[in-house]
C-alpha cells in the first residue's frame, strides 16, 4: 500500500515546485544616442558624399532618417577646406573635389554643438583585371561564385573592398581583404556569400556587378570589424565597429579609388 502514498508525495513535490516558477522580464539598457557619420571620397567626380544619422536605441526600428543642418568641411592636402552642401536630408555633396591618389584628406563635421574629425589618404590604383564566374562545391552542393582578378604592387599595405550587386540589388555580405598573404602577386579573389534561399543563389543568366575599392589599412580595419560584428560564427555580442572619427561618432571616413566591372553568370 506504500506505491500509493509516494505517488501522491511526489506530485505535491512537483506542484510546489511548479508554483514556484516566475517570469523573468530582461531589463535592456539603451544606449546614449551617437552620430553616424558616413564619409566617402573617390578618384571619380561627384563621389565625394557625407551621410550624417544618428544611432537608435536598442526596441527602436530600422528606419534611420537623415540628420540635417551640420555643417560638413572636407580639405585636400591642408588646402582650404570646402563646404559640401545638404542636397536631401542627412547628404551632404560638392562636385568641387575629386580625389587624387597619394593625397591626404581631412573631414569635419559640426553638428548639435559637437565637432568631429576624420582624415584618410587616398591609396594608388590597383586595376580591377578581369571578372568571371566558376561552379564550385561549396560544402557538398555545386554553387556558382565569383572571382575578382589583380595584380597586387610589389610595396606591402595594399586593402581592398569590393561590393556585389546581382541583377541591380546589392549583396549584403562585407566582402574586404589585404595582400598580407598575396603581396606581390597576381590575386584571385573569390567573392563568397551564401543566400538563405535557392533564389539568394547565383545563377546562370544573372548579371553581377562587382565594384572594387582600393582602400587606407584603417578603413580595411573597419570594414573587417563590421564582417567579423555580422558573422555568423561570432557568437559574442558584437561591440561597436572600430572608427576613425574622432569626437565620438560612429562610422568611418574614406578616401579611396574606385572601379567596377559587370560579368554574365555562365
Amino acid at each position: 500500500m506504500k506505491l500509493p502514498v509516494t505517488i501522491s508525495v511526489l506530485f505535491a513535490v512537483l506542484l510546489a515546485l511548479t508554483s514556484c516558477e516566475k517570469v523573468i522580464e530582461v531589463k535592456l539598457n539603451d544606449a546614449s544616442k551617437k552620430y553616424v557619420i558616413e564619409a566617402n571620397i573617390t578618384n571619380q567626380p561627384g563621389d565625394c558624399v557625407v551621410k550624417i544619422t544618428q544611432s537608435k536605441s536598442f526596441s527602436g526600428d530600422n528606419n534611420f532618417q537623415g540628420i540635417s543642418g551640420a555643417t560638413v568641411t572636407m580639405s585636400d592636402n591642408g588646402s582650404a577646406p570646402v563646404t559640401l552642401t545638404e542636397n536631401s536630408q542627412g547628404n551632404y555633396q560638392t562636385t568641387t573635389l575629386t580625389g587624387i591618389p597619394g593625397h591626404a584628406y581631412s573631414l569635419n563635421v559640426q553638428i548639435g554643438g559637437q565637432a568631429f574629425n576624420a582624415s584618410s589618404i587616398m591609396p594608388g590604383i590597383v586595376t580591377l583585371d578581369s571578372l568571371f564566374s566558376e561552379d564550385r562545391i561549396l560544402f557538398g552542393d555545386s554553387s556558382k561564385i565569383i572571382n575578382v582578378v589583380y595584380q597586387d604592387p610589389p610595396a606591402k599595405g595594399n586593402a581592398y573592398h569590393f561590393i556585389l550587386y546581382k541583377n541591380n540589388v546589392q549583396e549584403k555580405t562585407v566582402f574586404v581583404t589585404n595582400d598580407d598573404y598575396t603581396n606581390g602577386n597576381i590575386v584571385t579573389n573569390k567573392l563568397l556569400f551564401f543566400g538563405n534561399n535557392d533564389n539568394a543563389k547565383l545563377k546562370a543568366g544573372d548579371s553581377v556587378r562587382v565594384i572594387m575599392e582600393c582602400i587606407d589599412p584603417f578603413i580595411y580595419k573597419y570594414w573587417f570589424s563590421i564582417d567579423g560584428a555580422t558573422g555568423e560564427s561570432n557568437n559574442a555580442t558584437p561591440a561597436n565597429p572600430v572608427s576613425n572619427i574622432t569626437g565620438g561618432a560612429l562610422g568611418y571616413f574614406s578616401a579611396h579609388t574606385t572601379q567596377n566591372k559587370t560579368v554574365v553568370v555562365k
